[in-house]
């Protein structure tokens, strides 16, 4: 923002480069343009003697970091909101398991449109079951289900490669599929086999963050560089991913060691023979590993070697964890005050719209009405004498009607009569239409 302002400060309108200032404050937010609009002096000229203004190379590398700086601000943004409502959820979670109506009440409504449909079937009462009873055990029932699978896909990557006996549960289950000639049976073992493993590989794609740079962050606010990146990584473990399938499933002849018809993923991309130090040797051991990686996942060993290193890390037995967690219990209850007070302000503008709304209009009309009364009570006053307003407001007003008003002539000769006990100090007008300071000096007698 330092840099943006002072440019815009020192390249004033007339300036040849001011076009790409103005391009480059159109990617700022509109509360950064509405200030610095506000600060411009554009009356002022531009002297090429005495300032030094920035080149255009600069102005392009400056327009670079403000369209980075200002997706980053929207992406931390949107980032943050979703991690808000996480947490305002979870909390309403931890109160209605306790409720006993045994009907889920929201601490805010949703800021989205609601369907219609949804809600006349997804009742408060049917929320309440699903959120506090059902779902905790739907969880359950799925961690025991991918754990099996998983534990099924680590003994299949480490016993693969052994054809007699067959080791690979996956294996088994094609190969007893084929000997019924069950089509129906093998689809479905294929496509959750491979849809399991894409599920694995994937998953990590999506998490994983290269020096916090390069990731896929939610609500369409990942930035070119980062989906390029992450397309670049589907694109090079898919192939890898199909021929593990084969391996696990024997369906490729390097594994199988049997002349059988080629499938269509090995007459396109070839077969692993051609290498055989990598036939042989690396593409069956290399598999093994992911033991090592699944224990080091289980022990959390990258996070802790990370923290001796001198990264700090979230862990649960560090003084860092307690200090950030209640950091960020603090910044959960402020914006849970802030956002209370914002529903409850605009409660109160909709009470006050349904209790006054009808009461603003009425008002007004008789405030028309009161206003056209006076009008035409001034106007039937206006034809009156001015003999008649022994008093007034003020001198002004009193001036102005008598202008306005065919009024008798002034008689200077006459005597004083002080009828407003107001005005005898000021000697000057009466309501008769006499001046007592010019009839006692007698200073229009020849007039």
């Amino acid at each position: 923002q330092q840099e943006v302002r002072k440019v815009s400060e020192s390249i004033k309108y007339n300036h040849p480069l001011r076009k790409c200032v103005d391009t480059i404050l159109k990617k700022c937010p509109t509360e950064y343009q509405e200030r610095m609009g506000r600060n411009m002096d554009d009356y002022e000229d531009f002297d090429e003697r005495q300032n030094s203004y920035p080149s255009e190379k600069s102005l392009v590398k400056l327009h670079k970091q403000v369209i980075y700086s200002v997706q980053r601000h929207r992406r931390t943004q949107v980032q943050w909101q979703i991690l808000l409502e996480q947490a305002f959820y979870l909390e309403d979670v931890a109160k209605n398991e306790t409720s006993a109506t045994r009907q889920f009440v929201h601490t805010f409504h949703s800021q989205e449109a609601e369907n219609k449909i949804i809600r006349y079937f997804y009742t408060p009462t049917v929320e309440w079951y699903w959120e506090c009873l059902l779902r905790p055990w739907f969880y359950r029932v799925l961690a025991v289900v991918l754990a099996t699978f998983s534990v099924i896909v680590v003994w299949s990557e480490c016993t693969f490669f052994s054809t007699k006996p067959v080791l690979s549960l996956f294996a088994v289950f094609i190969q007893l599929a084929e000997k019924t000639y069950n089509y129906i049976y093998i689809e479905m073992a294929c496509f959750l086999t491979i849809f399991f493993l894409s599920i694995c590989v994937y998953s990590t794609v999506f998490r994983i963050r290269v020096f916090n740079y390069y990731y896929l962050a939610s609500h369409h606010q990942t930035d070119a560089y980062s989906l390029l990146f992450s397309g670049m990584l589907f694109c090079r473990l898919t192939p890898p991913l199909c021929l593990n399938f084969l391996g696990l499933t024997h369906m490729d002849a390097t594994i199988s060691h049997q002349h059988t018809q080629p499938t269509a993923y090995t007459s396109i991309m070839g077969s692993m023979r051609v290498l055989s130090f990598i036939a042989d040797g690396f593409y069956i051991y290399y598999p093994m590993l992911v033991v090592i990686l699944c224990i080091a996942t289980y022990f959390s060993l990258g996070t802790r070697c990370l923290n001796l290193l001198g990264f700090q890390q979230f862990m649960g037995d560090s003084e860092m964890t307690s200090d950030l967690i209640d950091e960020g219990k603090e910044l959960i209850r402020r914006e849970k005050r802030k956002r209370q007070r914002q529903e409850e302000g605009e409660n109160r503008r909709r009470e006050w719209k349904e209790r006054y709304g009808n009461r603003d209009d009425s008002t007004r009309n008789r405030v028309v009405h009161t206003d056209q009364k006076e009008s035409s009570f001034s106007e039937t006053n206006t034809n009156r004498p001015l003999s008649k307003y022994t008093r007034s407001n003020g001198r002004t007003e009193r001036d102005r009607i008598e202008l306005l008003q065919d009024a008798e002539p002034l008689d200077f000769n006459a005597d004083s009569i002080n009828d407003d006990p107001l005005e005898s100090d000021s000697g000057r007008y009466q309501p008769g239409g006499r001046y007592l300071s010019m009839s006692r000096s007698k200073i229009f007698d020849d007039v």
